[in-house]
């Protein structure tokens, strides 16, 4: 490749740490570097993509850089490692998470979710039973999962008996590197006796970022490969869910916030926003967690099943709980169409405002123009 000169636009928005898709495509192991001024970063290939983690961008001013490809190691910050059960994601060499894709009594879960100075911002239990001050209420809150009460009259998000099943069938991708890491699998969603419903692919993308926080980007694709599939109106579910660390609960002292400027659980429970984020004290360190929707997302804004007591999660269909029976959020996909939503998980010191999750939530749905320069 001959070296690119490429303008990067931040718009009127500053920019910190802000992940970048460049608009050229990249060989598989080739090594990258993007230079302006005195800063020289690292590009990695994700697929035919190629990506950067901008330190710093004005808010109005434009850059100009130039992309070349180099030889000189990229030591890798995002390693990804598979094993029979799981698939593991290290950053900087530390444990960040797990997505337990086997073994489960329901579903795959990521577990643990590490934040700043090395604290889990999810729930341990059930997975372990040895860290006091926990609470212990609905065994199937397992720190991160992907799950919907009714599907086809189904019950995917509980462990009660009669309960459905997601369950991993292929890994299609993992990848490692300097700026991030991730993977892509396929599960089937099945009924209590193994009959499958529909198809779930899953992307996952970590970026690190300094100080120990972390993006997540997850996009989750459900298609009806079996039939019609309904999505009934449920409060009980919801597509990417959390359970905060129990320190977070709001009783012991969390906070929740959204877009709207809404602050726990009876200004946010049953709202649409675009992100929702949970902070509090995690063995005495300012942590949060915002989970951020993308408005390529079906039903975008989603309804918001948020709780004082720990749970998180973005629901489409559970209109009749939010709006008290004034609508209904049922909705069949009809036989090989499929529904698609796209996340950004952002885990974070302290709280909404000190995490900058605003800043976040634009650079996910807005971020700085790159073009090819003349």
């Amino acid at each position: 490749m001959q070296a690119i000169r490429l303008m990067i636009q931040p718009s009127s928005i500053a920019r910190n740490n802000c992940p970048l898709s460049l608009p050229v495509s990249g060989e598989p192991g080739a090594r990258y570097w993007l230079s302006t001024g005195g800063l020289r970063l690292p590009v990695q290939t994700a697929g035919n993509e190629l990506w950067c983690l901008f330190p710093e961008l004005t808010a109005g001013e434009t850059v100009t850089a130039t992309l070349e490809q180099r030889e000189g190691e990229h030591p890798h910050r995002v390693s990804v490692e598979e094993s029979e059960d799981r698939i593991v994601i290290y950053t900087d060499g530390k444990l960040f998470t797990a997505y337990i894709k086997a073994g489960n009594p329901a579903r795959p879960c990521f577990y643990p979710l590490r934040g700043p100075s090395g604290v889990s911002v999810t729930r341990h239990w059930p997975m372990r039973h040895d860290v006091p001050g926990e609470t212990n209420d609905h065994v199937h809150h397992r720190s991160m999962w992907i799950a919907f009460g009714d599907v086809n009259g189904v019950d995917n998000w509980s462990e009660e008996p009669g309960h459905g099943y997601t369950l991993h069938r292929q890994t299609l991708t993992t990848y490692s590197g300097y700026v991030c890491g991730g993977f892509e699998t396929l599960s089937d969603w099945t009924d209590s006796q193994g009959k499958k419903l529909l198809e779930q692919h899953l992307k996952v993308r970590v970026f690190p970022l300094p100080e120990e926080e972390h993006l997540v980007d997850v996009e989750v694709t459900l298609t009806a490969t079996e039939g019609d599939v309904r999505f009934g109106d449920t409060k009980e579910g919801g597509i990417l869910s959390v359970r905060v660390a129990s320190s977070m609960d709001v009783p012991r002292g969390g906070r929740i916030e959204n877009s709207e400027g809404g602050i726990n659980e009876p200004q946010t429970w049953g709202k649409r926003a675009h992100w929702c984020d949970y902070s509090g004290l995690v063995e005495g360190i300012p942590v949060g967690i915002a989970i951020m929707q993308h408005p390529s997302s079906f039903r975008h804004p989603a309804w918001w099943h948020v709780r004082d007591y720990g749970l998180m999660t973005v629901n489409p269909f559970g209109l009749a709980a939010f709006t008290q029976g004034q609508e209904h959020g049922d909705y069949t996909l009809p036989h090989g169409e499929s529904l698609r939503w796209r996340f950004r998980v952002c885990i974070h010191r302290g709280n909404a405002t000190e995490g900058k999750v605003a800043q976040r939530w634009n650079d996910f749905v807005n971020p700085p123009v790159v073009e090819v320069a003349d």
